[in-house]
């Protein structure tokens, strides 16, 4: 299988992480992208891990999702893909995941 980042899922982790930074040192806020990053490597091997996104299944496309610290990684399984198609702060409402 192959990770595949969307556009806007690299503007949704861009987003969190300079919201984060401004409280939070320079070393930690790369630790924490870091740690995103490595939870979707886990996808490759196991890419039905993830639970099905609740807020998203009125799409019908298959959205799942894996949680790491206060984030929520939404992806989708096509093929020989997965394609990360979003990264959610969960201390965001819910509802704005929904287009």
């Amino acid at each position: 299988m192959k990770l595949i980042y969307t556009e806007q899922s690299l503007e949704s982790l861009e987003e969190s992480l300079e919201f984060i930074a401004e409280d939070t040192p320079y070393c930690k806020v790369m630790e924490i992208r870091d740690g995103i990053l490595d939870e979707t490597g886990l996808l490759e091997d196991n890419p039905y891990i993830g639970q099905e996104e609740q807020y998203l299944k009125h799409l019908e496309l298959g959205h799942r999702r894996i949680i790491k610290d206060n984030y929520k990684i939404i992806y989708r399984v096509i093929g020989q893909y997965i394609y990360i198609t979003d990264i959610f702060d969960t201390r965001q409402d819910p509802e704005k995941m929904k287009p």
